[in-house]
């Protein structure tokens, strides 16, 4: 007799919906399987045929970490595309290669950490390459694009599952753990929180990663603004991924909870759903839930929430209908689709900043190629290793002819004397398979990939080897051997030619020369040992150095001249190693060109007028254009860069990249750093008021453009404007029209002006077409602090259309009815102090752990801080404030006398322990009046209030 088959439980059923499957597979899992799946490597349970799940696979411009795959540019180039289709399909690309590639390889996972939305407020961010834009609109219309690609177009399934990075007002790699960003609340909400927002109401991402870093003195893993904001964006089950030992960081770095289990907690009511924490070992993240469980800290409903939260996502994913996944066949890889794709993003990323008729290149003549990135295809942490590759050099020689191009790299050609008159040897390879740093073979974490230690090490012989020497700034160098191969350092400490490019999670192959004596100790940077000469090979170790003499036999600015002076035009290809000052653990220090690189320019510039300086970077740069008749920049793009800077050169593509951020003349045009407040601090296009090196949105062209016939008519919803544009040139091209707006007369200081739509389109010669913007209301709001929420101001706002932030057009003013403002209502309803008009010498602190703002003055000094327009009615009688800590604060209507100075008799201790201090005052006058506090020492003060 047959055996009755048992029912098809309904988290099987496809016809169900999903939320009632994830209820029925939740009841099925025990509580230590549900605990198990919060770790980033969820174990599978084998008893209900479920399996394994791995949260996080790079995809930041193409499937990383996992062997070869489409390289497309980094997604700062992606962003200076100003091309939302493009970039959609870019991201349908990378999703189509992570199926394929998951098809043969288990490791390769679909809940992808991409894109990464943070803004470019500050150019010296290490993570620059990383983002899209200084401004949170073109940021969240580019991150749309790319998140709807990564998604695909099904209703119901998902192609892959986006992550956005990082939440939130990260743009510091300098103790990135441990500071705090302190953010405004309209810095908060115009700025930061808008550049993640869209993408989520679009419905186009399935969770966050939360920063390493602190905003408003707590944790970003902790944020209450997970649940205030982030969630209430959307109805969709979203998962927040913590970034890499961020949760063990929240006890060891910051010490912000005194325990794991606490922190561990805390971090999962607070919205954090998968630990990504000790690598593939879940035991110690399972082991602080279950402490936490058991000292109450948790619940299981919290666990609850979470596992539901993942599951979402693995139904979105088709993982448990494989027959309905409309995705599950998609075998779509290396095709000639994505090869063409990747050019035409390299080809349209390109961003011509200067041209005084060089460009394009004249058919015929001679072309010299020099620059340390002439023959370079430079990959960062986040690529994909190459399947095709095409550099500067190669693109020049494919399009116009090897023999009419000449190439000079510029590196300086050195030998290293040692004390005893021998030089380093590098000795001759064997034919060994490189077996250890492989990036083709793929890794979870490619960190983990050791050295090689196949190769000899280095040795010292009476005939040295001729080393090509590249200072990349700050003293920091590489050295190369004939063959290609970087000197490096693995485990055992000895140096060996072994490296294909630097790279590493810590870069082996960068040293400094110190001086040391009559000579120079050679100093490798990954271990901060000195090179050795040892009777067993060159290392770098602990001990006595050696003393090494620098001799130069060739100097790159002499081979540079040469080159130049026998060719009719110089193409300089300078910029950045991406695993070299300025990446993911590294700010920059200066916005200038490396020395040597600038050097190269010179000698360039100076043997031929006629030359063309062509930045390779993942970042901007502050140049001495004023001598130069073309210069263009490029992200590093990817696979076909070469192949596409040389069409842009020879005038088959015309470049119509525009600047994703404003570039800086100098460095002292630069805010701090740290200093987050972009209104205060006048940062970004949007409220810098000098002059700029390039503007925001520049970018030229081979044709011409002309602008008009601008209208602007306001309709119940908002403003719809429209201008036309006109291709005026002799050539096809593409034009990035712009539309900006200001308030005429605000209020509050608001942006000198702001993105409020962009258009790329293509124009044949003569060609017009008008351009319709609908822009909603909520367009021209700003965040009331007085009220705590939007408003449109009533009055003037200006429209202005053109072809960058500066180079504008046309301009016509529309008057919206808006709301008038209302003073602040402080006597009924006290004084958020967060909520500030203005400020110096203060930060934001977290008034507790859970939620809430305080501020307190910076290093313990002095802060003031600027109420406006505070209704004090017919007057108030008393003055009451709630701080912790020690210190005074004062109180005082703006140009009036001191009302009220209050202080705690003793220290608080705690800095969450407030105490509410009143004080009496006599004669205060009532109205509408500004107020002053002046914060004095370390107090925290979070309240201010008011009796009539």
């Amino acid at each position: 007799m047959t055996a009755p088959t048992p029912p098809t439980p309904p988290f099987r059923d496809p016809d169900l919906p999903f939320a009632e499957r994830i209820d029925d597979l939740l009841s099925r899992l025990t509580l230590d399987e549900r605990i198990g799946f919060l770790h980033q490597f969820g174990p599978a349970v084998e008893r209900l045929g479920v399996a394994a799940f791995r949260t996080g696979q790079e995809a930041l411009h193409g499937v990383a970490w996992m062997g070869p795959a489409t390289v497309f540019p980094q997604a700062v180039g992606l962003g200076a595309t100003w091309n939302e289709d493009l970039v959609r399909r870019v991201g349908e690309a990378v999703s189509r290669e992570a199926r394929a590639m998951r098809a043969r390889d288990e490791r390769v996972g679909l809940n992808v950490w991409s894109p990464t939305v943070n803004l470019l407020r500050h150019p010296l961010w290490g993570r620059n390459e990383e983002g899209y834009s200084e401004d949170p609109r073109l940021t969240s219309a580019i991150a749309t694009a790319y998140t709807r690609g990564l998604r695909g177009d099904h209703p119901v399934y998902w192609r892959t599952a986006p992550v956005l990075k990082h939440w939130l007002a990260h743009n510091n790699e300098t103790r990135r753990d441990t500071t705090s960003s302190s953010v405004r609340p309209r810095v908060l909400h115009e700025y930061d929180l808008r550049a993640f927002r869209g993408a989520v109401e679009a419905g186009t991402v399935a969770g966050v990663m939360p920063a390493y870093n602190l905003v408003n003195g707590r944790p970003n893993h902790v944020s209450p603004y997970l649940r205030e904001h982030l969630r209430a964006w959307t109805d969709e089950e979203l998962l927040v991924c913590s970034d890499a030992g961020a949760p063990s960081n929240l006890v060891d770095s910051e010490h912000y909870f005194d325990t794991h289990e606490e922190a561990t907690a805390a971090a999962l009511r607070a919205g954090v759903d998968s630990f990504t924490d000790h690598g593939t070992d879940s035991s110690t993240v399972v082991a602080r839930i279950r402490g936490a469980l058991d000292q109450g800290l948790l619940t299981e409903e919290d666990i609850d929430t979470a596992v539901r939260r993942q599951l979402s996502v693995r139904f979105r994913l088709g993982e448990f209908d494989p027959g309905r996944d409309p995705y599950a066949g998609e075998r779509a890889f290396d095709t000639p689709e994505h090869r063409a794709l990747a050019q035409e993003a390299a080809e349209q990323a390109v961003v011509l900043l200067k041209n005084d008729g060089l460009l394009p290149l004249a058919p015929e003549g001679r072309i010299a190629v020099v620059g340390l990135l002439a023959d370079e295809c430079k990959l960062d942490w986040y690529s994909g290793s190459l399947i095709h590759r095409s550099t500067p050099l190669e693109g020049l020689y494919e399009r116009f002819g090897a023999d009419r191009v000449d190439f000079a790299e510029g590196v300086d050609r050195v030998l290293l004397r040692t004390s005893a008159g021998a030089f380093l040897h590098v000795p001759p390879a064997p034919d060994a398979p490189e077996t250890t740093r492989r990036r083709e073979e793929g890794a979870l974490d490619p960190a983990l990939l050791p050295g090689r230690t196949d190769l000899p090490p280095l040795t010292t012989a009476p005939e040295g080897t001729e080393l090509a020497l590249v200072d990349w700034g700050n003293g920091v160098l590489t050295l190369r051997a004939p063959d290609g191969r970087y000197l490096s350092v693995a485990d055992d400490g000895c140096l060996r030619a072994s490296a294909d490019q630097p790279g590493g999670w810590v870069v082996q192959e960068t040293f400094r020369l110190e001086p040391h004596g009559d000579g120079q100790l050679l100093r490798h940077l990954g271990t901060g040992h000195p090179v050795r000469v040892t009777p067993d090979g060159v290392r770098a170790a602990e001990g006595e150095p050696e003393v090494f003499e620098l001799v130069v036999t060739e100097r790159g600015e002499d081979a540079v001249a040469r080159a130049a002076a026998a060719a009719d035009v110089i193409v300089v290809v300078a910029g950045n190693d991406p695993h070299i000052n300025g990446r993911e653990t590294e700010d920059r220090t200066t916005l200038r060109l490396p020395a040597q690189q600038e050097r190269l320019l010179r000698a360039a510039r100076t043997a031929n007028p006629r030359t063309v300086l062509t930045l390779v970077s993942a970042y901007p740069y502050a140049v001495d254009a004023a001598d130069l008749p073309a210069v263009l920049w490029t992200a590093h793009g990817g696979q076909a860069a070469g192949t596409a800077l040389a069409r842009v050169l020879a005038g088959d593509v015309s470049p119509a990249g525009r600047l994703p951020q404003t570039w800086y003349a100098d460095d002292a045009g630069l805010p701090e750093l740290l200093d987050y407040d972009v209104i205060g601090g006048r940062q970004t296009y949007l409220y810098f008021e000098g002059a700029p090196l390039f503007p925001f949105g520049h970018g030229l062209s081979y044709a011409a453009f002309s602008y008009g016939e601008l209208t602007a008519d306001v309709t119940e919803s908002g403003v719809r404007a429209a201008f036309e544009v006109t291709n005026t040139g002799a050539v096809a091209a593409d034009e990035v029209a712009q539309l900006y707006g200001r308030a005429v007369n605000a209020s509050v200081p608001r942006p000198r002006r702001e993105l409020l739509g962009h258009r790329r389109v293509t124009l044949a010669p003569g060609e017009s077409t008008r351009l319709l913007f609908d822009l909603p209301l909520s367009a021209f709001a700003f965040w009331d602090v007085a009220a705590g929420r939007w408003r449109v101001e009533p009055g003037a706002y200006e429209l202005l259309a053109g072809a960058s932030s500066e180079d504008v057009r046309l301009s016509t003013t529309v008057t919206l009815e808006g709301e008038p403002g209302a003073p602040r209502p402080v006597v009924e309803h006290g004084l958020d102090t967060a909520d500030f008009d203005e400020q110096s010498g203060t930060e934001i602190v977290d008034r507790t752990k859970e939620s809430g703002d305080a501020v307190t003055a910076l290093g313990g000094k002095d802060g003031e801080l600027l109420y406006r327009r505070c209704d004090l009615g017919a007057g108030v009688r008393e003055v009451s404030v709630e701080v912790s800590g020690t210190g005074t604060v004062e109180v005082a209507l703006e140009g009036g006398p001191l009302l009220a100075s209050l202080s705690p008799e003793a220290p608080t201790g705690d800095p969450y322990a407030y105490v509410t201090l009143t004080e009496p005052l006599d004669g205060a006058p009532g109205g509408v009046r500004d107020l002053r506090l002046l914060v004095r020492g370390a107090l925290r003060v979070a309240r201010v209030g008011f009796t009539a």
